[in-house]
């Protein structure tokens, strides 16, 4: 019966850490997705300034749906100018918490839909014995630092940076099959709170710097005088 309960209990458990790393991706998706979407709302206001105020439902939907398309393109060159006025070593960062958070948020999503029966794929085995993901996660982490290390080219070093960092998001996902769990100091409760205190810096830190870069390339584009004034 305390075999059982002892099972009862580990599994109670890795299903309230599942919930709580779900989250935590489901919080990263919804931090980029709102970081773009106030971005384009700032630039469509931009464009509603500039224009004359429609007359008629037909008219203010019309104008509506050209205003959200034009700060759609807006957004996309603004972001692109703000990427290529970053200096290196921030894009560096930004590349690799971006291969972080992004590696980290899907395994998250695909385990909990694995388990739950709803993602389209399933696990990957190979001669029936189950692959976990830090396997490639650590081959992609050191033939990318690898490659980065013996290359001159710049960009490359920073594109680089992206496969990097999904490396170690997908190392980092199952820290918990590489440590002894019988030493105190790494039990599930404390791999859990390294992994959701990394992952919020690492999607902190990530939308700083893309909040820097989009500024820049609101800067650039506008003294351009390819969108609006404020």
């Amino acid at each position: 019966m305390s075999r059982l309960a002892h099972r009862i209990t580990r599994r109670g458990d890795r299903r309230r850490a599942d919930r709580l790393t779900v989250g935590l991706a489901g919080l990263a998706i919804v931090t980029a997705g709102s970081v773009l979407a106030t971005e384009i709302t700032r630039l469509a206001r931009r464009r509603v300034r500039r224009s004359d105020p429609p007359t008629g439902v037909l008219k203010t939907a019309e104008q509506a749906i050209g205003t959200a398309g034009r700060a759609t393109q807006d957004t996309v060159a603004v972001a692109i100018e703000g990427y290529e006025a970053t200096p290196g070593h921030e894009t560096v960062l930004f590349n690799l918490l971006s291969g972080f958070v992004l590696a980290f948020a899907l395994m998250r999503l695909s385990t909990a839909g694995i388990r739950g029966g709803w993602w389209p794929f399933g696990n990957v085995r190979l001669r029936g014995r189950h692959i976990h993901h830090f396997v490639p996660g650590i081959l992609i982490a050191f033939a990318s630092g690898a490659v980065a290390l013996v290359t001159d080219s710049t960009r490359l070093e920073q594109a680089l940076a992206v496969p990097f960092g999904a490396g170690i998001g997908l190392t980092f996902d199952e820290a918990a099959l590489l440590l002894d769990f019988r030493d105190v100091y790494w039990t599930r409760e404390g791999v859990l709170s390294v992994q959701l205190s990394c992952g919020l810096a690492a999607t902190l830190g990530g939308t700083i710097l893309a909040l820097r870069m989009l500024r820049r390339g609101e800067e650039r584009v506008e003294a351009a005088g390819l969108i609006p004034a404020p």
